[in-house]
């Protein structure tokens, strides 16, 4: 959790674009900012009435404050304004990305070192996969990171188990729809086999919900092994399971400096 012991009750802290006297933002989106939760995850709450502003518990998050506001959640004032920072983490299967789960699983957040400060992932894993999950304590980055808008490559290794012609793997990078979903151009090549299992190496941009998985499903395979290998300029590299590591500044600016508030 976020330490709030430095925090005093203080107008909300702005970066240095949104510091203009009088200009307002929706509160969403300044609760990401501060790093303490999603924008998604901060309507949630404010749905739930932990979010009070200027001494008025909130009932919409269509609310917009500006920097002389005072905004109070779960009873302590909003966190000023932390340096964006990001880490590269090595995803081990049997973990749920998210911070809490219904079915009491154990998450990645649960599993993350206790000194590393409150963070938010950039796009999401599922139980069974595994590999580079990129970690953020900016909320507002981990959104503007997994827009399709910024066409960032995912890249994974698959092992699936049957056949699949080169014929096949090549109609991919026209898209394909499935089930009435359209999936854009996917980039799939054969790797190698073993025994019944195949190895491909597949690239995606938009990364919709399970998207290699039920692509592939449609080609006649079933996949077994999922291995994120790079989200963007980011990769998974030597990274060990469960392994965390922190992107040195300089290459955080270098790499999404644009995207930094």
């Amino acid at each position: 959790m976020l330490d709030f012991k430095d925090a005093a009750r203080h107008p909300i802290a702005m970066s240095e674009e949104s510091s203009t006297p009088g200009k307002q933002e929706r509160i969403a989106k300044v609760m990401a900012r501060a790093g303490l939760c999603s924008r998604r995850e901060a309507e949630r709450w404010i749905d739930a009435g932990r979010v009070i502003v200027n001494g008025d518990k909130l009932t919409s998050a269509a609310c917009v404050v500006g920097p002389n506001d005072t905004i109070i959640v779960d009873g302590k004032p909003l966190p000023m304004k932390q340096e964006s920072r990001l880490w590269r983490y090595h995803k081990p299967t049997g973990l749920v990305t998210s911070h809490r789960d219904n079915e009491g699983r154990q998450t990645v957040f649960d599993a993350l070192p206790k000194t590393l400060p409150r963070v938010i992932s950039v796009g999401r894993l599922d139980l069974t996969s595994e590999g580079l999950l990129l970690l953020t304590n900016d909320g507002e980055l981990a959104r503007k990171l997994e827009l399709p808008a910024t066409a960032w490559t995912r890249r994974y290794r698959v092992r699936a188990h049957g056949r699949v012609k080169d014929e096949d793997l090549e109609s991919l990078k026209k898209g394909i729809k499935i089930d009435g979903v359209r999936y854009g151009p996917i980039d799939a090549a054969f790797e190698k086999r073993t025994g019944a299992n195949a190895w491909l190496t597949v690239s995606i941009k938009e990364g919709k919900n399970r998207e290699v998985r039920k692509v592939m499903e449609h080609l006649g395979m079933t996949v077994n092994r999922l291995i994120r290998t790079a989200y963007g300029p980011f990769q998974l590299g030597y990274l060990k399971r469960s392994e965390v590591e922190e992107v040195k500044p300089k290459v955080l600016r270098e790499q999404i400096g644009s995207y930094l508030s």
